[in-house]
């Protein structure tokens, strides 16, 4: 996984993770985030354009900038979510108080279905 940003403007970053953000890679993100966080921006842009795949660790991730953007009032919003994603952020809205799963793994394993089942074969 790589993470690719840009200053939009003043106070506004789009980050572009590109890869899957999973067990294995959440920490690059993460540890991006924290350095543009210190920066205290007023907007991050999420593009999502390259990212294939989200997991529960992934949205850990986005969780935890959330929850710091939200204490500075700043915001964060998405974009090119691809269908397998949109998927995940579609499930996590229509559950947002409930919990469903019975461990991590349980929510990774529904998660890997559901996005598979959305993704096209590629050629």
């Amino acid at each position: 996984m790589k993470v690719k940003t840009t200053i939009r403007g003043p106070g506004v970053y789009v980050i572009s993770p590109i890869g899957s953000i999973d067990g294995n890679t959440h920490s690059i993100l993460g540890e991006r985030l924290d350095e543009i966080l210190a920066e205290q921006p007023d907007v991050l842009i999420f593009d999502m354009e390259f990212a294939d795949y989200l997991s529960s660790t992934g949205i850990r991730v986005l969780l935890k900038t959330k929850k710091a953007l939200k204490e500075t009032d700043s915001r964060m919003v998405f974009m090119n979510l691809q269908p397998q994603i949109q998927k995940v952020f579609n499930i996590l809205k229509a559950i947002p108080s409930l919990k469903v799963f019975a461990s991590m793994e349980e929510l990774d394993k529904y998660l890997d279905v559901m996005q598979k089942s959305v993704q096209k074969p590629k050629s």
